[in-house]
């Protein structure tokens, strides 16, 4: 599985952007997908995952301005970011796996496969 990610740049605070991760080289149908950042000087954390059937995880800093969503027709994830915050600045990567470990799993052990990531920068 190859996985590209596109759509980070500036923003200013309470600014939004949409981030967007093509899948290819195989059946994504039992690929669970997700979200990872790093800022500076941190580890990496999850943000966001999503299966094929539905399923949907966010970690605690993002529920609720963060949302991630898929078109299956274009095996294509997105991460829709809104109210973004200084502490967001990081560099996504995207993420995919057909193990079919739980989100928790993933959380702590990360995927199979990464995109090489794009940065996130948000501005006071």
């Amino acid at each position: 599985v190859h996985v590209t990610e596109s759509g980070g740049g500036l923003v200013m605070t309470g600014g939004s952007l949409r981030l967007s991760c093509a899948a290819s080289g195989r059946s994504l149908v039992s690929t669970a997908m997700a979200w990872y950042r790093q800022a500076p000087g941190k580890d990496r954390e999850f943000v966001a995952g999503i299966r094929w059937a539905g399923e949907i995880k966010y970690s605690t800093s993002v529920k609720g301005r963060f949302t991630i969503d898929r078109d299956n027709g274009e095996n294509t994830v997105y991460l829709q970011m809104d109210n973004l915050k200084v502490d967001d600045t990081a560099v996504y990567y995207c993420a995919a796996d057909s193990r079919h470990y739980a989100f928790d799993y993933y959380a702590v052990h990360g995927m199979d496969y990464w995109g090489e990531g794009t940065p996130v920068t948000v501005s006071a």
